[in-house]
């Protein structure tokens, strides 16, 4: 709690900053062909949504839909 001249509680006058990265959400970069990044442009484009949040839910719909085969016999 903080107090100002007067003994006013200003508490809720802070501006409170969380520590990034505590919101489960990472960052990182990937490379992808010039093609692909066209693709999900006219998607942003068409949708109003940014790339970010585009390419998060392709991968979320992807993920569980993967499955790793081998060429081994």
């Amino acid at each position: 709690m903080f107090v100002e001249k007067g003994g006013r509680t200003v508490e809720n006058d802070l501006l409170r900053i969380k520590v990034r990265g505590d919101d489960g959400y990472r960052t990182f970069s990937v490379r992808v062909k010039e093609q692909t990044l066209l693709g999900i442009e006219e998607i942003v484009k068409c949708s109003g949504r940014s790339r970010n949040e585009i390419i998060g839910l392709m991968l979320e719909y992807a993920l569980p839909r993967i499955k790793i085969e081998s060429d081994e016999k």
